[in-house]
């Protein structure tokens, strides 16, 4: 299969490709350095069958092997599920605090892809990573869904080129093989969405593909400067966004930051979390109609994680913001995993601080579970 594939049409946007040139001429003279991927449950590594046979697994192998002089630290911070909404507001705890030299970001499949709100969303991410003060390198990954070819490429394409990023598309490359018949979708998912170990393998390729042109660059730099040492990148100033960008700064608080007004019958969960994708912890339980928590949080937006499982019944639970605006969650999933649920109370609202309840408006005699609400998300 990788004999088909036509590695040229990856590169979606060429970009400026120096930051990660510079990483590469550091990883030539030996130096330790951190590769970091954030996304989804593609990036996590959903349906491939090891940790280390995941795109993200592979593509490290890829660096480890290409600068063999080089320490790497791996950073994988692929939640299942989740959008670049979620990936804004836990960068900096996931990613940025590790504080890598290069990073890949992948929300193309779970953007929706005619949506203002996850471009700006995603605006906000890049931006994020682009200001961090060390300038690591990015790379936008535009995975895509094998049955009808969709992702967001469609708004994520254009943030990518206003930032001068290098992006490369699984659309135009595998899912292309599969769209002219040329290979059979289940030889490379099982699913029509989580490459199989052999799409996972695909998915390396094609970003190792052009990170090896990259390579060659950096070869050939490192040749003139004769082994000296080498400088990062200066920080650079940001263009104007294209966005409303009401996302870059945003930010997730769960139980351990909080502000508590009153509380009637929910759980702190003091569950130690075991890793990124452990995701249900450090939010709180409630299981009896009518358990109330109020909250104090600052800012314009308001979001709210919660679960949906698949292990319902469950408590459905309602979610008002200063008595105006609200919205039913319902943690009940008619899907066969359990979901990290993330929902706009409000956007662009008025700046300041606001009031949040979130109460349990609906029980069941035999629910299996409470309902646990994992965080407010703020911007």
């Amino acid at each position: 299969m990788k004999n088909l594939i036509n590695y040229e049409n990856a590169l979606v946007n060429a970009g400026d490709d120096s930051r990660i040139v510079n990483v590469m001429q550091r990883a030539l003279n030996g130096e330790k350095l951190t590769l970091a991927f954030l996304g989804g449950s593609i990036t996590q590594g959903c349906l491939a069958t090891t940790p280390e046979g995941c795109y993200a697994g592979l593509t490290y192998k890829w660096w480890q092997d290409a600068f063999p002089k080089a320490d790497f630290t791996y950073v994988n911070a692929g939640i299942g599920g989740t959008t670049s909404h979620l990936g804004t507001a836990r960068v900096e705890e996931e990613v940025l605090s590790h504080k890598p030299d290069f990073v890949i970001v992948e929300f193309s499949v779970n953007d929706a892809d005619d949506s203002e709100h996850f471009k700006e969303t995603y605006e906000g991410l890049v931006r994020r990573i682009l200001k961090a003060d060390w300038a690591p390198a990015l790379l936008l990954v535009h995975n895509v869904r094998y049955d009808d070819g969709g992702n967001a490429e469609a708004i994520h394409l254009p943030v990518g080129k206003h930032y001068n990023l290098p992006s490369v598309s699984m659309k135009s490359t595998i899912y292309e093989l599969v769209a002219t018949g040329k290979i059979k979708n289940r030889d490379v998912t099982e699913d029509d969405l989580h490459p199989n170990d052999a799409g996972h393998g695909l998915v390396a390729e094609v970003i190792t593909y052009y990170l090896k042109q990259v390579k060659a660059k950096a070869e050939e730099l490192q040749a003139k400067a004769s082994g000296t040492e080498v400088t990062r990148c200066a920080v650079e100033t940001l263009p104007a966004p294209i966005t409303a960008n009401g996302y870059e700064n945003a930010h997730r608080y769960r139980n351990d930051e909080l502000q508590v007004v009153s509380n009637e019958g929910f759980v702190k969960d003091e569950t130690p979390q075991s890793c990124v994708s452990d995701c249900f912890k450090k939010g709180f339980t409630a299981s009896n109609l009518n358990d109330k928590i109020v909250f104090i949080v600052e800012g314009e937006s308001i979001g709210v994680q919660f679960k949906r499982t698949k292990q319902g019944p469950v408590p459905v639970a309602k979610i008002t913001v200063d008595g105006e605006h609200s919205l039913i969650l319902d943690g009940n999933f008619d899907e066969d995993w359990d979901c990290l649920a993330l929902e706009t109370v409000v956007e662009h609202g008025k700046a300041g601080k606001h009031t949040v309840e979130v109460e349990i408006i609906e029980t069941h005699e035999n629910d299996r579970e409470g309902f646990y609400l994992v965080s407010l998300i703020t911007a």
